[in-house]
């Protein structure tokens, strides 16, 4: 979540009011930036875990050194941190994947070792196992967040303070049709996307007892609002069905100069601009309602994918955006997936993602689920040879022909391999692909998982 917008609360009275019609082109402009392909990018959040304790939670005298420490650095990625106090690290767009890797594992590095001084590590799990919500940033736009949020149930606080994602960030799409269109790319983004929450659903637990889902991190966002984490709903043009969505989705907060923001119930943008009241929006409020939405996938004149689980292991987090990359990218990748994926309309139905049965099934039964599984497995074949094509380091191949074998191939997600809450994890032993060692099921089958609820079960 971007941090608060300083001096930028929309209240100037110089600033002219905004009318229906222009918020509307503002949005059809701004959201779908097209040209070939060129860029990627990557938000990696980060539970900050004690190194010996990692069930402990931390102090906030001990974390704010941590932070200090950390902000000193010279990075190259944006730093920034959530409300629970999880760290963000966000890449600055890189003209390749392997420079969006290198600079970002450069950066990772750093921000370790820091951590290491003070006896702390990065932790890539979706949700924390252990901690309860606790909000440790006091801003306006938290205060405000978590007041909105809690009237849909606890979900939002949960979100807010323990969960940890991996964001890949891709350039929208060419403006002709074919496989790198935008158009192709914003169906394929909602289809591959449940393909990839339960590829890379790794949060079993929360607050110390399994959660009944591999990916308890996408059950808190289905649970999370009405509206503000669904894709827009189907049947319309990209920028067309954006632009409605924004506007009719209520405003999470209105800014003011001093004191509490307000936080209105049920106001949606359209219905503010009409009415004025309580004062009228003007753009830079459009600007920030568009942060407060949180959809699976955001056009932000790119594309950002924001349904991955933070990924174990050091260097986990490489592997779905290098995935991701791969098959987006890739014209003959691209045509392949959407061939792939484009049957699981049908069992997504009518209902707009998250909130639909494929997603529903991605994150509760990650590939156990015999559909997912099968269009996985096709993804990661399209993926390898893409990966080549692309210029990929035999590191970076070799880190996903890895979790293909281990995970994908078997039916399994990390989530799988995840210890109950207490137990160590496998002597805290790492492959050089910064997973843990293979258990010793065969690969005929699946190993054990959690068990599954009935379809009431919610996180």
């Amino acid at each position: 979540m971007p941090p608060d917008i300083p001096g930028a609360t929309g209240s100037r009275p110089d600033a002219a009011p905004l009318a229906e019609g222009a918020a509307e082109d503002l949005l059809r402009g701004i959201c779908f930036k097209t040209g070939p392909p060129r860029s990627v990018g990557v938000e990696l959040e980060w539970l900050i875990h004690d190194r010996a304790r990692p069930d402990l939670p931390i102090t906030q005298e001990r974390l704010d050194s941590a932070v200090a420490a950390v902000r000193a650095l010279p990075l190259s990625a944006s730093l920034t941190f959530e409300p629970g106090g999880q760290l963000e690290l966000s890449s600055q767009p890189a003209g390749s994947l392997m420079e969006c890797v290198r600079t970002t594992a450069a950066d990772l590095a750093a921000v370790r070792a820091s951590l290491a001084e003070a006896g702390l590590t990065a932790a890539g799990l979706g949700v924390d196992p252990w901690q309860r919500p606790r909000r440790r940033l006091r801003e306006p736009r938290y205060e405000a967040m978590e007041a909105a949020l809690d009237r849909s149930g606890p979900a939002g606080r949960a979100m807010m303070c323990t969960s940890a994602s991996v964001q890949v960030c891709l350039d929208a799409g060419e403006e002709e049709p074919g496989p790198l269109g935008y158009g192709r790319r914003w169906q394929l983004a909602h289809l591959l996307g449940a393909v990839l929450v339960a590829s890379f659903a790794n949060s079993p637990f929360r607050q110390g007892r399994r959660s009944g889902w591999r990916s308890t991190r996408q059950a808190l966002w289905t649970d999370l609002d009405p509206v503000r984490t669904l894709a827009p709903p189907g049947g319309r043009a990209p920028r067309e069905a954006w632009a409605a969505h924004v506007l009719d989705t209520p405003v999470m907060c209105i800014r003011r100069e001093e004191g509490p923001w307000d936080v209105p119930r049920g106001l949606t943008f359209r219905e503010w601009m009409r009415t004025g009241v309580p004062r009228p929006p003007v753009r830079a409020d459009l600007d920030y309602h568009l942060t407060t939405l949180f959809p699976p996938v955001r056009p932000r004149g790119h594309l950002e994918l924001r349904m991955i689980d933070a990924q174990s292991g050091p260097d986990g987090w490489l592997v779905p955006v290098a995935v991701a990359t791969a098959l987006f990218d890739d014209p003959e990748a691209a045509e392949s997936v959407y061939r792939t994926v484009k049957p699981l309309a049908e069992t997504a139905g009518a209902s707009a993602a998250p909130r639909n049965p494929l997603w529903t099934a991605a994150a509760r039964e990650g590939l156990t689920d015999p559909e997912l599984r099968a269009a996985a497995t096709a993804c990661f074949d399209a993926a390898l040879p893409a990966l080549e094509r692309m210029g990929a380091s035999e590191a970076v191949r070799q880190a996903v022909a890895v979790f293909a074998d281990r995970y994908v191939a078997r039916g399994r997600c990390p989530a799988d391999d995840q210890p109950e809450p207490g137990e160590p994890a496998g002597g805290g032993l790492l492959t050089a692909a910064g997973l843990p060692p293979v258990p010793q099921a065969g690969p005929a089958g699946p190993a054990p998982g959690p068990p599954h609820p009935g379809k009431a079960a919610s996180a």
